[in-house]
């Protein structure tokens, strides 16, 4: 009998580390180990909207900023960033990868209109947070539908008011011309300017669209000015905006010219424009241009600059576009620190979902992130400014976007 004890007593011994191990398994949050977290994202690092592939540069470069002051919470972050080249079908191959073999704890940043439509319903059926996606697009912001998903962009929708708004008080009753990508992106922006027109709209307002994969806008430009319209918005990637602004003056046309706030880096649009074809355009930010004199003394501009330096060796310090990777590095981290230790997704997307009066280091003075239920975006505020040849000069009144 006692024999028979002691077999039975080492059997349970034996398993019990096995045991052990396959619980402590079952019960790590998906891509999560005790010293690293596994985060995926996509960019368009190749194709016609590849100059937005420095933002997924600039969250790599963060990432590796982090894990080199130790991570967080003890915890490395292993930022998976693959090419979609703004495919959607080549989206969809590789936010299904992430998810399903690379088994990523949470997506965040993607970037790219057309590609979160294609991923967004997937996403959110596998209750995967879907973190601070890279668009504008104001059915995004639908929170009742996407409850996994959180925007880093202001809303096309209020962005675009932000626009109307200006153009018809500083040019009342002038005729405008719109020229718009053929997606989501570009109706969203004209939406919001027939919404904030009404019955104006179809009297005073032209609009040309242009295919993401057409060689050139030069003929919608051409067409647009035939209209007689004295101001003109462009809404649409960055690669078009300089190609309408740069071909807006070739043909001798002079129009108060507006583009949205995703296309006002100086080296990534303004500099294949022409710096002195850009003069005078209008558009809105959020974030400081460290370029502007006017954070020459700024510690965060300071900061960043230092950042860049040596982790972005080789980039444009004028390309505006690595600010908003830089920033949605900061995002991301403050994120990790509020979950703690409890990293499974139910508590990512609270912690998402709970961010109050934060403020990255390169948001313009004044604007704040307060997150919650019933508002998933990030930004909220906007600031206008116009080109002056060298650098964007902000003018006018701190505009609070969804209250606009």
């Amino acid at each position: 009998m006692l024999q028979k004890r002691l077999v039975i007593a080492a059997l349970i011994l034996g398993a019990a580390p096995v045991l052990f191990a396959q619980g402590a398994r079952a019960e790590d949050p998906v891509g999560v180990t005790a010293t690293e977290i596994r985060v995926g994202s996509t960019f368009p690092f190749s194709g016609p909207a590849s100059a937005f592939g420095n933002v997924g540069k600039a969250l790599l470069a963060y990432a590796e900023f982090i894990n080199d002051k130790g991570g967080v919470n003890g915890r490395k972050i292993k930022l998976i960033a693959l090419d979609d080249a703004y495919s959607p079908s080549k989206s969809v191959e590789q936010t299904r990868k992430l998810v399903e073999n690379e088994e990523v704890a949470f997506l965040f940043s993607p970037l790219g209109t057309a590609s979160i439509s294609a991923n967004i319903k997937y996403a959110n059926s596998k209750k995967v947070p879907h973190l601070f996606v890279l668009s504008g697009a104001t059915k995004f912001t639908n929170h009742v539908e996407y409850p996994y998903t959180t925007t880093g962009l202001a809303s096309y929708d209020t962005e675009g008011k932000v626009y109307a708004k200006f153009i018809s008080e500083k040019m009342p009753g002038s005729r405008i011309a719109i020229l718009y990508q053929n997606d989501d992106l570009g109706k969203d922006f004209v939406g919001a300017f027939r919404s904030y027109m009404k019955d104006d709209f179809g009297k005073l307002v032209v609009a040309k669209s242009y295919e993401a994969t057409d060689p050139t806008v030069d003929s919608q430009i051409v067409s647009l000015k035939s209209s007689g319209a004295e101001a003109i918005f462009i809404a649409g990637s960055p690669k078009f905006t300089a190609q309408g602004i740069r071909k807006i003056r070739e043909i001798g046309w002079n129009p108060l010219t507006v583009i949205i706030s995703s296309t006002t880096s100086v080296a990534g649009t303004l500099t294949a424009a022409g710096l002195d074809n850009a003069k005078g355009v209008v558009s809105s930010a959020f974030l400081k241009d460290p370029m502007d004199t006017t954070w020459k003394d700024d510690t965060a501009v300071e900061n960043y600059r230092a950042f860049f330096a040596k982790y972005i060796p080789g980039g444009d310090l004028a390309d505006g576009v690595y600010v908003a990777g830089f920033s949605q590095g900061e995002i991301l981290e403050k994120i990790l620190q509020q979950c703690g230790n409890d990293l499974s997704r139910e508590n990512i997307i609270k912690q998402a979902l709970s961010l109050r009066n934060f403020s990255p280091s390169m948001a313009i003075p004044g604007i704040v992130i307060n997150t919650g239920a019933d508002n998933h975006q990030a930004w909220t505020s906007l600031q206008l400014q116009s080109f002056d040849g060298k650098s964007w000069v902000r003018f006018g009144k701190l505009i609070n976007a969804a209250a606009d």
